[in-house]
């Protein structure tokens, strides 16, 4: 299907590294180091991840559009947690986000077949990293998770100073990694940062639907697992 491709760019979180089942380890591990279960009145950690996780991404869109910058995306993503959970966001203690940020990105849970299929792709093509995330925790994840490797080149939204979806850093990702429009294509799992921003600056996308959402009428591409892209690739 994508015969005449050379360079396949992937998005980071949510995509390869499974953003959402790495921080619900970690955020269960200091629930109780911080008795939150105490302090929110919940034996188990499930309410206080589920709202964590909702904030999380609501805010996350919010730094795409660069409508909130990193300290304010760090300080309420807990804040407002604490607040929708009725508990004075006052009272959230700072240790708990240092940890929160020093061991997340340290874990190594992928998406099904990541590796496997990052290994079968680099055979054949040139494989690159656009990221939003932030300089220290992608090193981190990518050094611990050995991701490194499969890329030819790296790019983080925070050093370039640009966020996907803006155009200039897909300009900026296809010069720094020699690559052109009409034989790139971007992969990633977020509808507006990933696959329209690529469509936008005039690079074919897929979409990495994980969720299971129903298929926008604009998305003409996407598959469910990374072990699909060994079939159309």
């Amino acid at each position: 299907m994508f015969f005449h491709k050379k360079d396949i760019f992937f998005d980071l979180d949510h995509t390869i590294w499974d953003f959402d089942k790495n921080a619900q380890e970690t955020l269960h591990d200091l629930y109780y180091k911080y008795h939150f279960d105490k302090l929110i009145g919940k034996a188990d950690s499930d309410l206080f991840i589920e709202t964590y996780t909702v904030n999380n991404h609501r805010l996350w869109a919010l730094y795409h559009h660069g409508k909130i910058d990193k300290s304010t995306l760090r300080r309420l993503r807990f804040a407002d947690t604490f607040t929708q959970l009725g508990i004075d966001p006052e009272l959230f203690p700072e240790a708990f986000e240092e940890e929160y940020l020093h061991i997340c990105p340290t874990k190594t849970n992928l998406f099904p077949n990541a590796i496997e299929t990052l290994a079968y792709l680099q055979r054949k093509y040139k494989l690159h990293l656009i990221s939003n995330g932030f300089k220290e925790a992608c090193e981190k994840k990518l050094e611990h998770s050995k991701l490194k490797p499969y890329f030819k080149t790296i790019v983080i939204s925070e050093l370039f100073g640009v966020n996907k979806p803006d155009p200039r850093i897909f300009e900026h990702a296809l010069q720094h990694g020699e690559a052109e429009k009409t034989t790139s294509i971007m992969i990633g799992d977020s509808l507006d940062a990933d696959v329209r921003g690529a469509q936008n600056a005039g690079i074919d996308a897929i979409f990495f639907n994980a969720m299971g959402l129903e298929q926008p009428k604009d998305i003409r591409h996407m598959i469910r697992d990374l072990a699909e892209l060994q079939q159309v690739f």
